[in-house]
């Protein structure tokens, strides 16, 4: 049950209502004309290919059906850990050593992408480096952790430190868990303030930053595309669509590619600060180790913040959604029972079936998805990544060159994600 005092439970994302969108934010006051690159969403992904591109003198619409960043760019859990959604054993096994270490590469220097644009670009984010700890759910998982650990240094050079479960309460205020697997490599920020400061970065470079502008058909031209809004047309040169877990049919082609999956959060009232530095002693971010994990941390102002998939669809209850996160959070935390909670929010995470992030072309339009819940960082990358390749600074991406997953019975509705559901319920439970 959730506390009384909860009656007043926000169902907004915290982020945004903490810091909302800049009334001074540089909007286009109308759609232009023409421009090189028609950029369409407006998250990390569609915001860093546009930053790239300004600042190779191409000129760049951002066409957002909202306002700039309403999707899942303020509404993650603002964390970046080393990783992408799948795990580097299966793609070493699936692509080789020498894919398996760009990619591993690619997700430290993603990490690395996001400190180098908070300071050049001079974002207050709350941008901090302390690192995350993976918590072992079971025994058994920290026995895979340990292998892991090796592994990590002697194939990739990549230092992680085991933390065995008597020595847990130095990194977490809580005895459930059996074990982790410490990183120093990540980092966490307020992920509408770094939105937010990418739109202004971007707006600096020339690139125009276009809101209530839903794309609603794209035109192919012989030699560019017209692509039509509700707020105006934009003849552009190339098309880029970054819109993630919220693709849509608009391209006919993408939707088999990627489907929405999605992911909850709730955020308690601010703790004090004796009460914070128990329950995380080194500031750490947190995630356990099942495949329906909990993600976790201290927010820049000092309340827990607790996240997890719940199950698979995108649109539970958000009460509902509190309710369950909450147990889960008491039950490692149960000096917060009486603690108040006060937003819970969901936003939709955009999986494709190989669980790998890619950059493609379909009818000649670009294209670049599939984070997994990797976005805050993998998005910066391969936003950036795009930029890129669009701009001629490189000619090709790892994320470009592997073969993308389809299959046959999904087309436009997910209606497997249910069975999904208990499949990985399943796995959790006999790992």
């Amino acid at each position: 049950m959730l506390p009384a005092s909860n009656n007043l439970l926000k169902t907004i994302p915290f982020w945004t209502d903490h810091f909302p969108r800049p009334a001074d934010l540089p909007i286009a006051t109308a759609v232009p004309e023409t421009a090189d690159v028609a950029v369409i969403g407006s998250g990390y992904t569609g915001l860093n290919a546009a930053r790239v591109l300004a600042q190779a003198g191409a000129t760049v619409a951002v066409l957002e059906r909202h306002t700039i960043g309403w999707g899942a760019s303020t509404r993650n859990g603002g964390m970046a850990t080393p990783g992408i959604k799948r795990p580097l054993r299966q793609i070493f096994q699936t692509y080789g050593r020498d894919y398996a270490h760009k990619f591993w590469q690619a997700s430290l220097d993603a990490i690395d992408l996001i400190d180098q644009i908070v300071h050049e670009e001079n974002i207050a984010c709350d941008w901090q480096r302390r690192g995350h700890i993976a918590l072992a759910y079971k025994a058994s998982h920290f026995i895979s952790q340990q292998q892991s650990h090796q592994w990590l240094k002697e194939e990739f050079g990549h230092e992680t430190t085991l933390v065995a479960p008597g020595d847990l309460h130095t990194e977490i205020g809580s005895d459930v868990y059996f074990g982790g697997l410490a990183d120093a490599y990540s980092g966490g920020l307020q992920p509408a303030r770094y939105l937010f400061g990418l739109a202004r970065a971007a707006a600096r470079y020339g690139v125009h930053l276009c809101e209530g502008a839903g794309v609603q058909r794209i035109e192919q031209l012989p030699t560019r595309f017209l692509v039509h809004t509700s707020a105006g047309s934009v003849n552009a040169k190339d098309v880029l669509v970054a819109t993630n877990g919220y693709t849509d049919r608009l391209v006919p082609s993408l939707k088999p590619k990627i489907f929405p999956v999605g992911s909850y959060i709730i955020v308690t009232a601010p703790l004090p600060p004796d009460q914070q530095k128990m329950l995380s002693p080194k500031g750490r971010m947190f995630y356990t180790t099942q495949n329906f994990l909990n993600y976790f941390r201290l927010t820049p102002d000092g309340r827990m913040l607790w996240g997890g998939r719940n199950n698979l669809s995108t649109n539970l209850d958000l009460h509902t959604s509190a309710t369950r996160l909450r147990a889960g959070m008491v039950r490692a935390f149960p000096e917060l029972a009486a603690v108040p909670l006060s937003h819970t929010w969901t936003g939709q995470l955009g999986l494709t079936f190989d669980l790998m992030p890619h950059i493609g072309r379909a009818h000649g339009l670009h294209y670049a998805f599939g984070y997994g819940g990797h976005g805050l960082s993998i998005a910066t990358y391969v936003g950036a990544e795009v930029g890129k390749l669009l701009a001629g600074h490189i000619s090709s991406s790892p994320f470009l060159e592997i073969p993308e997953d389809v299959r046959f019975f999904y087309r436009n509705r997910p209606w497997f994600l249910p069975f999904a559901a208990h499949y990985y319920r399943f796995k959790d439970w006999v790992s």
